[in-house]
């Protein structure tokens, strides 16, 4: 496995204004994930773990400070390069899961795969083993409004780790679900992330499944705390 961090931020900024008043999200963010290292980030609501994870994820502009990505820097890129960058190297999982209606449990994990260009039998094949290991070989065909909270964030995990991703950026993934369903979903995303050697920032308010990670960094007025 490289040593090359999987994400580095160096000086990360990020401001709105609101009102006339400039607001300071991000004030000079300085994070490094390693290869296959899981790390909680920490924060109350409105602290800005969002804002940073857009930043990452390459969502959103207006930031200042750089971000390299598997050695790939990347702040700079434009929209084309971006999409390239979050399709090869990045993963997505929301605390909603954001699932096509339309598409049934393999079909959502399916799709980025035949973006990234593996034929549709190559796709299908790991959609089904991917949902298959998180309990859900039975309930391929079942479309998101015939699952459960927890079945249709599994279904998420799934599609996020389907091309392979060095780094997934998880927002408050079990925020949307009951404790005990929370903790099952945790479980399962943080075995599939450590089992495939990708490398996780998950944000998150919730100090007990922080504590299930590698290494918990907390952001307090717009800067990391170790």
């Amino acid at each position: 496995m490289s040593k090359t961090p999987v994400l580095v931020t160096d000086g990360l900024t990020r401001s709105f204004k609101q009102g006339g008043v400039v607001i300071e999200v991000l004030r000079g963010v300085d994070l490094s994930i390693a290869p296959g290292e899981i790390v909680a980030l920490l924060g109350p609501s409105g602290s800005g773990k969002s804002t940073l994870l857009q930043a990452v994820g390459l969502l959103e502009g207006g930031f200042e400070g750089q971000i390299s990505i598997a050695g790939e820097r990347v702040e700079k890129h434009n929209a084309g390069e971006r999409t390239r960058v979050r399709r090869e190297k990045l993963g997505f999982v929301y605390q909603f899961h954001h699932l096509l209606p339309d598409f049934n449990a393999v079909e959502n994990v399916i799709l980025p795969q035949l973006i990234l260009g593996r034929t549709n039998a190559e796709a299908r094949d790991k959609a089904a083993a991917l949902l298959t290991d998180l309990g859900l070989g039975q309930r391929l065909d079942h479309r998101p409004s015939q699952l459960s909270g927890g079945e249709q964030q599994r279904v998420a995990v799934a599609r996020a780790l389907a091309n392979e991703p060095v780094l997934v950026l998880a927002d408050e993934p079990t925020g949307n679900l009951d404790e005990a369903t929370a903790q099952k979903v945790l479980a399962e995303f943080l075995r599939l992330v450590r089992s495939r050697g990708s490398a996780a920032l998950v944000a998150t308010h919730n100090q007990a499944l922080a504590q299930q990670m590698d290494r918990i960094v907390t952001l307090h007025e717009g800067q990391i705390e170790d």
